[in-house]
């Protein structure tokens, strides 16, 4: 099958929560989650040969054991333009600056992409990637909120003190990423509950051209949902609270020649599903339970879009470091079962 799509994922074999910067990472006494690691390592190969089945070619990050936030390279940056069929040199990955938990993870990302054939470069602005910047429809949304340093501070209740855990990305950086995607409109939405700390845990766009939105609402500030109503009228779809639990957005978009997937978290609601199902798209649902539940992270999150799969003006190095690099060439026991 020809591949149609490049991603990135991050070998799971360190996965295990080491600063709990979010609330999914930590219990309600503050104690760092436990991670069921073998648990863990099938729900993420199950994950990759399902996408690889839909011709979707996986390119995988070297595991370190200092760096457990490897498995979420969504925060990696992102790569504009995204989507237009043109040579990869005509391309730019934008690096994210990390919250400092997992800035080491910059040069790693940057070598590896280097490697990969992309040419980078770093934004100034404390800003998460294509978590907090992404294309719906004709537009780019980047979403924000207020930057904490993440603490525990004494409340009334039981216990008696919570965790601050704050936003991922300043509003500050609007101005670099208009510079960078000068001539697309960028719709700016403030974040409120840091439950969904990025945009793609509360928003995922879908579809044809990307038309339609899945949207917790509750999770913007009133303005910014009024404002994605206003924008989206019947293309948006609200999620309930419970799917919105499930991290419903935080899902991946595939187009293959004229069919349409939504690759979401299991357990989302047969009413969902419907709704996407209505709109010409087939949902197709993946078990990562631990990544969420754990780590703060479902399917979007673990893999960061490199545009459609394109080797043009690649140097015989870039594309054998591909290869190595490839789902497929790591994993061939695995193979197999495809």
């Amino acid at each position: 099958m020809a591949h149609t799509r490049l991603v990135l994922m991050g070998d799971p074999t360190y996965f295990s929560i080491r600063a709990g910067a979010n609330p999914h990472t930590r219990t309600v006494w503050g104690w760092r989650k436990r991670v069921d690691r073998n648990k863990a390592i099938a729900q993420w190969h199950a994950f990759a040969r399902v996408l690889v089945s839909f011709g979707v070619r996986v390119l995988v990050i070297p595991p370190d054991p200092a760096l457990t936030g490897l498995v979420y390279p969504a925060n990696a940056g992102f790569l504009f333009p995204l989507d237009a069929p043109c040579p990869i040199p005509s391309k730019t990955f934008y690096l994210a600056n990390l919250l400092p938990a997992r800035a080491g993870e910059q040069a790693v990302y940057q070598r590896f992409l280097e490697q990969c054939g992309f040419h980078t470069a770093h934004l100034r602005s404390r800003f998460e990637g294509e978590a907090d910047f992404f294309p719906v429809g004709q537009r780019y949304v980047f979403t924000y909120g207020r930057l904490e340093t993440q603490r525990f501070r004494l409340r009334w209740g039981i216990p008696p003190y919570e965790r601050v855990y704050g936003f991922r990305s300043e509003f500050g950086a609007l101005a670099e990423l208009q510079r960078v995607a000068a001539g697309t409109e960028i719709v700016p939405l403030e974040l409120c509950n840091e439950a969904y700390y990025h945009g793609d845990t509360a928003l995922c766009a879908f579809g044809p051209e990307r038309r339609f939105l899945l949207a917790y609402l509750d999770a913007l500030v009133p303005a910014a949902a009024e404002r994605l109503r206003a924008l989206l009228g019947d293309n948006l779809i609200p999620l309930t609270p419970a799917d919105a639990a499930l991290y419903a957005a935080n899902s991946f978009a595939l187009a293959r020649d004229t069919d349409y997937f939504l690759f979401m978290p299991a357990g989302v609601s047969e009413t969902l599903q419907a709704q996407i199902r209505e709109r010409g798209v087939e949902p197709v649902t993946i078990e990562v339970s631990e990544f969420l539940r754990k780590g703060g992270g479902a399917v979007k999150c673990m893999i960061g879009d490199l545009g459609p799969d394109d080797e043009t003006g690649l140097t015989p190095a870039q594309q054998a470091f591909r290869h190595a690099r490839d789902y497929r060439a790591l994993f061939s026991p695995l193979q197999e079962r495809l």
